[in-house]
Formats: C-alpha cells, sequence, structure tokens
C-alpha cells in the first residue's frame, strides 16, 4: 500500500483578481496607444508592470 500525499492550493481566487487585473489594464494601455505594433506590445507590457509603478508612487508619497 502507497501512500498519498494531498496537496491543496488555496490561492486560486488571487490568481483570478490578478488575471481581472491584467486584462483591465492591458485594455486600458492599449486603448491609450496610437494602435502601432510596438505601442501595442509597448501597452502590454506596462499592463504587467503597472503595480511596481503603483507601489513606487505610493513609497514617494511617504517619504520612504
Amino acid at each position: 500500500m502507497t501512500d498519498r500525499v494531498k496537496f491543496v492550493q488555496r490561492n486560486g481566487q488571487w490568481g483570478f483578481f490578478f488575471l481581472v487585473a491584467y486584462v483591465g489594464a492591458a485594455i486600458y494601455f492599449v486603448s491609450h496607444s496610437d494602435g502601432q505594433f510596438f505601442s501595442v506590445v509597448v501597452g502590454l507590457l506596462q499592463a504587467v508592470i503597472w503595480p511596481a509603478y503603483v507601489i513606487y508612487h505610493c513609497l514617494a508619497l511617504l517619504g520612504v
């Protein structure tokens, strides 16, 4: 008889939240681009890293 290990992943809700946040940010940044291919690619990359900008500006406002 073999012992089986059961792994329960409990962060599925956060994954959905981050997916929705990425899609919303991608729509925002792509809609503000001029429609050229490179601008759309830059908009998608901005959608990936926008939380870093938010944290940076919040810390700058706090003076940290």
